[in-house]
């Protein structure tokens, strides 16, 4: 259906513009300044690296759909992918004043181009909100990437495993794994591969996917940047702020000694560190069917 007008007016949709490039600096600024030191970071540089949004396409800002921007600044926009200036009748719809510029996103254009990845993400959302969400996994993906790391010749690069290489093994080895995630399950360790309980492909990730895995969450930013412009930028960076924040708890579970860097480990190796990832996994969950919903109406508002 085709989403109900509005109109701001340049003031107004400057301001949010502002306060976007703001929050995107808070996170692009710090990336940008390692990358040209030609320094890394083990978990801040991750959604800039792995993700293929870069900081300069997150810092435009967006009002989505069914807005109609006004003021000399809005002609800049005609120059940008998918919008296009608006209509008489969308000026009338929308409330906004004449003589001046009026721009849109072109809903049109966006669709013919973007059709299959708005229904792919429809899919994903959808299916997974519906799912029940399974709490027992303890971020074992990330030590199954390294499992048997001497034979396979990983190498870390300036991160030292936290158990060393026998240690990690070896709680590998003492628990389940039962990861659902093809994004994660695609970087184990040959050795690795046969411990999973269960085998998440391409193929069957519309039936895999559940609400509490850590990456399925983190992956709501991808489904999110993926429909830009035609999302709201806050949205987007709704989801970009709880990726970070789920990544950085990811890490700590993860093998890696990465205290020096500022993130102390959560131990899943023992009782206590299990109950402590399942306890951020649920509260994760939980923000993540949020925004899961917001990002279903926005869908359901672009079909």
């Amino acid at each position: 259906m085709n989403p109900a007008l509005q109109s701001l007016a340049e003031g107004a949709w400057q301001e949010r513009a502002d306060a976007h490039q703001a929050r995107v600096n808070r996170y692009a600024a710090p990336y940008l300044a390692r990358r040209s030191a030609n320094q890394k970071h083990p978990v801040e540089d991750f959604l800039f690296t792995y993700y293929t949004q870069k900081p300069g396409q997150l810092s435009r800002w967006h009002p989505g759909a069914g807005v109609v921007l006004t003021g000399p600044a809005a002609e800049e926009r005609l120059g940008w992918k998918f919008y296009r200036a608006a209509t008489g009748a969308e000026r009338e719809l929308a409330g906004a004043p004449w003589p001046g510029s009026a721009v849109v996103l072109d809903r049109e254009a966006f669709l013919a181009r973007r059709r299959e990845a708005v229904d792919f993400a429809a899919i994903i959302v959808g299916r997974t909100a519906s799912r029940p969400a399974q709490f027992g996994c303890f971020g074992l993906h990330e030590w199954a990437m390294v499992y048997k790391a001497e034979t396979n010749e990983v190498r870390h690069e300036y991160l030292e495993l936290r158990l060393g290489s026998t240690g990690t093994d070896r709680v590998v080895e003492n628990n389940k794994i039962r990861c659902t995630h093809f994004d994660a399950f695609r970087f184990y360790t040959p050795e690795a591969i046969g411990l999973n309980e269960l085998t998440p492909s391409r193929e069957n990730q519309r039936e895999m996917e559940q609400p509490g895995c850590l990456h399925a969450n983190m992956d709501l930013y991808k489904w999110a940047y993926k429909l830009s412009p035609a999302l709201p930028s806050e949205l987007v960076m709704d989801c970009f702020e709880l990726s970070w924040r789920i990544r950085a708890m990811d890490m700590r579970a993860s093998p890696y000694d990465l205290a020096k860097w500022g993130y102390p480990p959560i131990q899943i190796e023992t009782a206590t560190g299990k109950a402590d990832y399942v306890a951020h996994q649920r509260a994760f969950s939980a923000e993540s069917a949020i925004l899961r919903d917001r990002l279903r109406t926005a869908l359901q508002a672009l079909q």
